[in-house]
């Protein structure tokens, strides 16, 4: 057993075999591509196990095509905007709440002031496009 690891700092890998491998800290965007590194090996059935706190809406959209994604809040409020194929849907979580994001649905987030959430993901093939957020809509509407 590993002594106790802050999630928001040091993400957690669930791997084959019913591993878990704590992960290095967390240090950006670049951080990701050492991780796929890591443990693409796993593919589809790898999760990577990760707590953000926002305290502003996301700039972007992402999609995981190889798996579904769970989103749990865990303090504030989120609302989760998916783009499916009959339109937004929009889903606002508090704490203890979840949501799962399927397999390819582009997804984004509006936060109004401060929140947390953990994010149970596979993330194999995960794709980013930027968030156009018209300016009346910037400080808490959704920004499709």
């Amino acid at each position: 057993m590993t002594g106790a690891l802050p999630l928001g700092e040091y993400p957690l890998h669930l791997g084959l075999g019913a591993m878990a491998v704590p992960q290095p800290a967390f240090t950006g965007m670049d951080w990701y591509a050492a991780y796929a590194e890591r443990h693409g090996g796993d593919g589809a059935e790898g999760r990577l196990v990760s707590m953000y706190r926002f305290t502003e809406s996301w700039t972007s959209w992402e999609m995981h095509p190889a798996g579904a994604e769970v989103v749990i809040c865990t303090a504030g409020r989120i609302v989760l905007i998916q783009e499916l194929a009959d339109g937004p849907c929009e889903t606002g979580l508090g704490p203890g709440d979840y949501a799962i994001n399927p397999p390819g649905v582009w997804h984004t987030a509006d936060v109004e002031q401060d929140a947390t959430a953990i994010f149970i993901t596979s993330g194999l093939g995960t794709d980013h496009r930027p968030r156009r957020m018209p300016p009346a809509e910037r400080s808490g509407g959704t920004g499709l």
